[in-house]
């Protein structure tokens, strides 16, 4: 799959004019030590990691240097993820992590949004809700704004549906965490113009990442992909075939992983993986996509991976 090339036209705003908005900041899970760059200087440092929402907005204020809204059902959990920024004031200097920060505002309803030239929706990976919101983006964003959806799985043109501008809707898959993953998938709807696209990918590439087109199809690529190698690996150990230190072991040094898939699961979320491997089995209708019973155990119990302090390890 090829790099999507950007073509800038003239409707395309410069970065001093567009203004951004991202719904839903997550859920806090524990610190952890990451590659992180920051003012353009690859460093170590201990943060918070968040889901996807507070990390596209850091990436969006402190690389792209753009003023980013955010709104969240729990403000707290905004407050706690700005703290990133703070405790990475000893490997950036203290304007620079001041002046990030400025150009971040929480904002309380969502009527806020009304003068923003794009909004990246990142919620929980729930068809209804996501299209809640965007039926009510759609009524307080001006006619001409993009809607962007983070979501990994779930079709982009049913999303736009709840929306009078399908148009201007569009898929911008986000991987976590944010701030150090490099690739969005941008995935066009049914009716996405080209307009959109070249202004997404425009921002995209503002912010420091490199993108990759999808069809607006189950999983896209990237979870097309990810999700049943994920589901293989607890069915292997639901069988017992082997432990769950052996499986990580085998699949990331045999095939010179970061991470085992086990391990990945708790990081990304065991909630989000069954969401995305349910939408895939469902839409597809594959029984190579079922979900492994283990893991509806495991989410049953609350045990979620690193943001619950349990999942196939305990943090």
């Amino acid at each position: 799959m090829s790099r999507m090339q950007i073509r800038h036209t003239s409707e395309t705003k410069s970065e001093t004019e567009r203004k951004i908005g991202v719904v839903g900041a997550g859920q806090m899970v524990q610190s952890t030590l990451l590659l992180c760059r920051l003012n353009n200087d690859d460093v170590f440092t201990n943060f918070l990691i968040f889901r996807q929402g507070l990390g596209i907005a850091l990436v969006a204020a402190n690389i792209a240097k753009l003023p980013v809204k955010i709104l969240d059902a729990n403000p707290e959990q905004i407050k706690k993820g700005l703290a990133f920024i703070d405790i990475a004031k000893n490997r950036i200097t203290r304007d620079h992590a001041n002046a990030t920060k400025s150009r971040i505002t929480t904002v309380n309803d969502i009527s806020a949004f009304n003068d923003l030239d794009f909004v990246i929706e990142a919620v929980s990976e729930n068809v209804d809700l996501k299209c809640s919101i965007f039926s009510e983006l759609d009524k307080v964003t001006k006619s001409d704004a993009i809607l962007a959806t983070n979501t990994s799985s779930i079709s982009i043109t049913r999303i736009a549906a709840a929306t009078k501008k399908p148009e201007k809707v569009i898929g911008m898959h986000f991987m976590n965490p944010v701030p150090v993953m490099k690739l969005i998938e941008i995935i066009p709807g049914l009716a996405t113009s080209d307009q959109t696209r070249n202004t997404t990918l425009s921002l995209a590439t503002e912010m420091g990442k490199t993108c990759t087109k999808s069809q607006d199809v189950p999983g896209f690529v990237a979870n097309r992909i990810l999700m049943p190698y994920i589901n293989e690996a607890v069915m292997v150990l639901e069988q017992g075939i082997s432990s769950r230190e052996d499986i990580d072991a085998t699949m990331k040094l045999g095939t010179n992983s970061p991470m085992g898939p086990l391990t990945l699961a708790d990081f990304i979320g065991l909630d989000t993986c069954l969401a995305i491997i349910k939408v895939l089995h469902q839409e597809i209708g594959d029984t190579k996509y079922r979900p492994a019973v283990l893991l509806q155990k495991y989410v049953d119990a609350g045990w979620l991976g690193r943001k619950s302090g349990r999942g196939f390890y305990e943090y």
